[in-house]
């Protein structure tokens, strides 16, 4: 697993990206944020710089079970959790198995799924409007779903689009060779693969946290940034699911932002979670 470690300070900021990126994502808040703590951006197996072993699965469960060794390895303690797409719910699923080890958690275009009653009502009902969710159920019924991801190398752009982000301005050549990189072939795209079928095929487990575990999670400070152009996690199907568990948390929507947030808007990203660390220290 390959991760990017820099900074030093008083907080610990883990960065987990989501489909089909990696910590590229991220890369102009850990410029900034690096200045005044340390901040970890590991990429997920199958993704990024990371090994794409091809005798395992690459479901939610085992993204977790990934993330939770490597916090241990890394003896990782005080962690913000800032969690952008499937990125949610691996911190979560680690916060789950770990609370003592996070500080705050931060939604960034992520959900956060805590054994929420509405939880699956809430994915089904946003399956059913999002371009994305849509074509990977018709894609895993027609057989197409690995031949299109396995070609992440030319259609990354198309991809990310079809995800939905507003700012045309940012791709360039160096934009789409830095995202189309981890997946020169399909053997390389079987993290991408994976995730998409694992929901067209309900292999995705999301983590049910202990009542003591889920008690103490729901102590934790958290902010909710969501770029209200997201075409593939709708805002008003995933925010309630972030107010079910910290009602008094803020949510701050970002008009022209869509679910890269962090591409669309990275300025108002990182001046919103250096807002937060300042006033939940």
């Amino acid at each position: 697993m390959h991760y990017i470690d820099e900074g030093i300070g008083p907080d610990t900021l883990l960065l987990l990206h989501g489909e089909p990126t990696w910590g590229y994502l991220f890369r102009q808040q850990i410029s900034h944020w690096s200045r005044n703590t340390r901040v970890i951006a590991p990429d997920h197996m199958g993704f990024g710089q990371s090994a794409t072993p091809q005798d395992r699965t690459y479901w939610l469960q085992d993204h977790i079970d990934n993330m939770e060794t490597f916090v241990l390895d890394l003896d990782l303690r005080d962690v913000t959790l800032i969690m952008h797409d499937f990125g949610g719910p691996v911190g979560m699923g680690l916060a789950a198995r770990q609370p003592d080890r996070i500080r705050r958690i931060t939604s960034a275009n992520g959900p956060t799924p805590l054994g929420q009653s509405d939880l699956i009502d809430r994915i089904s009902a946003n399956a059913g409007v999002s371009p994305w969710f849509r074509w990977i159920v018709k894609a895993e019924e027609n057989g197409s779903l690995e031949e299109v991801l396995g070609h992440l190398d030319y259609n990354i752009l198309s991809t990310m689009k079809l995800n939905g982000f507003v700012r045309n301005d940012i791709v360039t050549d160096t934009w789409i060779r830095a995202y189309s990189l981890p997946f020169p072939t399909a053997v390389e795209a079987a993290g991408a693969i994976s995730w998409a079928k694992g929901f067209a095929i309900g292999a995705h487990e999301f983590e049910v946290p202990a009542p003591a575990a889920k008690a103490a999670i729901l102590e934790k400070p958290a902010l909710a940034i969501w770029g209200a152009q997201d075409h593939t996690l709708h805002p008003e199907h995933f925010l309630p699911l972030f107010s079910q568990l910290f009602p008094t948390a803020p949510i701050k929507i970002i008009p022209e932002a869509g679910h890269y947030s962090t591409e669309d808007a990275p300025d108002e990203v990182t001046r919103l979670v250096d807002d937060f660390l300042m006033t939940t220290s």
